[in-house]
């Protein structure tokens, strides 16, 4: 029987260090298969679900629902079900190439042509033509991790290949090739172990990437989150490292991007307490007590953050947007499509940012204690929305470009993501400025504090019917309050209350500024 082997738990966002055990979906002496879900985890970016990198039998469960697994801990053990042991031949070992490709977790199911079977790849007398088939297979894996399509650890198959293998040789012995090629190969150190076990989930978490590129990339200092790949669905390849080499000195050691902060979240489980506990401060019992983890551990640490580091400032003012209802009223009646309040809103917020660009910046603290103003080339624009896991904030990227209606059309897609926990890093933790409609809430206005690390939020109330003076004359107006609070570090009050006029204004009189809709 082969030793069982130990997957450890991958990093599954920038950042993060822990996830939350949710629920296994497998147990003890099941049989699975590689990329088969095995157990769901919730960070404090997401719930995700964990595919396989290994097929077999399931061993050992390291962890019970609700326990907090650190990232390159234990997270199952699966003893593979091989072939019977056969010795390998000499050109086999001879080739640590191929002997590395055989050792390397199985191919997702469906990834073998047909023909690889039905052609009898693993009969007895496939032995002839060794030498030849072997240097061809080292030739085809080389140019397999070229395409991005070598064998990977996390998930759904190995991208770029289409789902067909491109192997042309038979597998033939396949457990005794690992052994000897794993007593012959250098120990790996226990970084570069969890650089390679730590490559992402396809679909949920960015592109997937070929181990040995994620190596290559860090190596020579290259924030892979900086590249946009040129393989399919934005597959991150060895070519574009390369690239990424000739354009940018290495960096002697990349800077980690700063983690964002979620605005709210809902409570962790609660774990009933007993019936005897007693607080010795205030002599009542204590009904129950709720662990501080997952996604509530990290938004009690970033408000914290945000409290201690952020000298914050709030203006607020009171606004007429009957203007802006009516137009919505004017172009429901001509059967148009209409963007919902929010994308209006959000129309002027990067309007504003773009006037007053110091509250689109993030403040960056040195080693040496000096601090820098960083502004963008661009504005991710976050938006509060509220799901069954909290209050999260997903955010538009490249706002300023778009339309009141394409924003429309992105809000809404980010806000149905966000609610069923699909919603990527990259997707909750990119704003730069954050927009929050409270009104919803039925409540008027709120001294919200700054999505960490960004310098702003905008907040907006109910809007209600009032007295507002028109002309000189007493009318009944639709009444909403914006409140913006900003880090007093980045800007003066004379440019917060510059943009929350200019945002006002617009509400006011949105003629101008929506022309393109």
């Amino acid at each position: 029987m082969s030793e069982p082997r130990v997957f450890l738990l991958p990093d599954l966002g920038e950042g993060l260090t822990e996830a939350e055990l949710i629920s296994w979906h497998v147990s003890v002496g099941d049989e699975i298969a590689v990329d088969q879900p095995i157990a769901e985890v919730e960070t404090a970016k997401s719930a995700v679900e964990v595919p396989s990198p290994y097929a077999g039998i399931v061993a050992e469960l390291h962890g019970k629902p609700g326990e907090t697994i650190d990232v390159g801990k234990p997270l199952i053990s699966v003893t593979p079900v091989g072939e019977p042991e056969t010795k390998p031949t000499e050109t086999e070992l001879g080739d640590p190439v191929a002997a590395a490709d055989d050792a390397a977790p199985a191919p997702s199911p469906g990834s073998i042509r047909p023909a690889d079977d039905a052609a009898g790849s693993d009969r007895p007398d496939a032995t002839p033509g060794a030498a030849s088939s072997a240097a061809a297979e080292a030739e085809t894996y080389r140019e397999e991790e070229k395409a991005g399509s070598g064998n990977v650890l996390i998930g759904y198959g190995t991208p770029g290949g289409h789902g067909v293998a491109r192997r042309t040789r038979a597998r033939k012995s396949s457990v005794a090739v690992a052994d000897r090629a794993d007593s012959a190969a250098p120990e790996l150190s226990k970084e570069d172990e969890l650089a390679l076990l730590r490559t992402r989930v396809p679909g949920k978490l960015g592109a997937v990437i070929s181990p040995l590129v994620r190596r290559m990339a860090r190596e020579h200092g290259v924030d892979l989150g900086e590249i946009s790949g040129s393989g399919d669905s934005g597959l991150i390849m060895r070519r574009d490292v390369e690239a990424a080499l000739r354009t940018v000195a290495p960096a002697a050691a990349p800077e980690a991007a700063p983690q964002a902060e979620p605005v709210e979240a809902p409570s962790a489980p609660v774990e009933s307490a007993e019936p005897q506990d007693r607080d010795a401060r205030t002599g009542l019992g204590i009904a129950a007590r709720t662990p501080v983890r997952g996604v509530r551990k990290a938004v009690a640490a970033n408000m914290a953050r945000s409290r201690s580091e952020i000298p914050e400032a709030t203006v607020w003012v009171d606004v007429d947007a009957t203007a802006l209802l009516d137009l919505r009223e004017g172009l429901k009646a001509t059967g148009a499509e209409v963007p919902g309040l929010l994308a209006f809103i959000a129309r002027f917020v990067t309007a504003g940012l773009k006037k007053y660009p110091e509250l689109n910046t993030r403040i960056e603290t040195s080693g040496d204690g000096s601090q820098e103003i960083v502004s963008f080339d661009g504005i991710n624009l976050g938006f509060a929305a509220q799901t069954d896991r909290g209050l999260v904030v997903p955010s538009v990227r490249g706002a300023e470009k778009l339309s009141a209606r394409e924003l429309d059309t992105e809000i809404r897609r980010l806000t149905q993501v966000a609610r069923d926990g699909k919603a990527t890093p990259a997707e909750l933790g990119s704003g730069t400025f954050t927009l929050n409609n409270y009104g919803v809430f039925g409540v008027d206005g709120s001294a919200a504090i700054i999505n960490h690390p960004e310098v702003g939020i905008l907040g907006v109330g109910r809007i209600i019917d009032k007295p507002w003076v028109v002309n000189r004359e007493l009318a009944v107006r639709k009444v909403t309050e914006l409140t913006l609070t900003f880090d007093h570090r980045v800007c003066d009050g004379g440019t917060a209350g510059g943009f929350l006029r200019f945002v006002a204004d617009a509400i006011e009189n949105p003629q101008g500024l929506l022309l393109d809709l």
